[in-house]
């Protein structure tokens, strides 16, 4: 990451944390509070190929025939994102990069841009308690409230508090053997990232086990630093 940015360039900060960890909704909260404009990888790829860009229609081609987008794609696809308009009061990315190599492509593009990471923000999990938060959740099949065995069951048993449903739904993965797998990969994943970004003095690491109010209080602190 050499070189620093311009005093105009637009904040780029970048999300790490698990499956489960809260990173959509703080990354919300953080969009509606400080402008910022929220990026995930899915979201910029779907958008991409429905424009039709040059990049879209590449990500395309590779997504029909079942590959997965290489990491050249998908910077071509963020890097005409990053120019929208909308962008100029910075970015939070969710999802990207996942590895050392997508952060190195990442530096290089923001560096042609004048811009850098100013902040790469870890959201910290227990394990244990993480597979028992995420392996409890379930959802209203009719109109998508949440709701968990341990910590917020409907008022009556099988009956949504918002709108009276009886269809209860839980995702396939979230069991407590799937979810244990999906931090063990994403602990080797990202540990990586967590040297990576640590080693530039661009790190921040955010207890993301508490109150939601405390978490974004925590990372709002945070942005305001990396963004004054």
């Amino acid at each position: 990451m050499d070189g620093a940015s311009s005093p105009t360039a637009a904040p780029i900060l970048i999300l790490l944390g698990p499956p489960g960890a809260g990173k959509g909704t703080q990354a919300r909260i953080l969009q509606d509070k400080f402008g910022l404009v929220q990026l995930s990888t899915g979201d910029l790829l779907r958008a991409a190929v429905a424009a039709g860009s040059d990049a879209g229609k590449a990500a395309k081609a590779v997504m029909e025939a079942g590959g997965l987008v290489s990491d050249d794609i998908v910077i071509a696809i963020l890097g005409d994102r990053l120019a929208d308009a909308d962008c100029a009061k910075g970015v939070i990315l969710d999802g990207f990069p996942r590895t050392t190599v997508q952060a190195e492509a990442l530096d290089d593009l923001l560096a042609e841009k004048g811009q850098k990471i100013n902040a790469a923000i870890s959201l910290e999990v227990d394990d244990a308690e993480m597979v028992t938060r995420i392996s409890g959740r379930y959802t209203c099949g009719a109109c998508g409230e949440g709701y968990h065995d341990s910590f917020k069951q409907p008022k009556a048993e099988g009956v949504c508090d918002n709108c009276g449903g009886t269809e209860m739904k839980r995702r396939a993965d979230d069991n407590p053997e799937t979810v244990a797998q999906r931090l063990e990969a994403y602990h080797a994943q990202t540990a990586p990232l967590i040297t990576y970004y640590d080693g530039f003095g661009a790190l921040q690491r955010v207890d993301a086990m508490g109150d939601i109010g405390k978490i974004s209080s925590d990372l709002g602190a945070i942005v305001k630093v990396a963004t004054a």
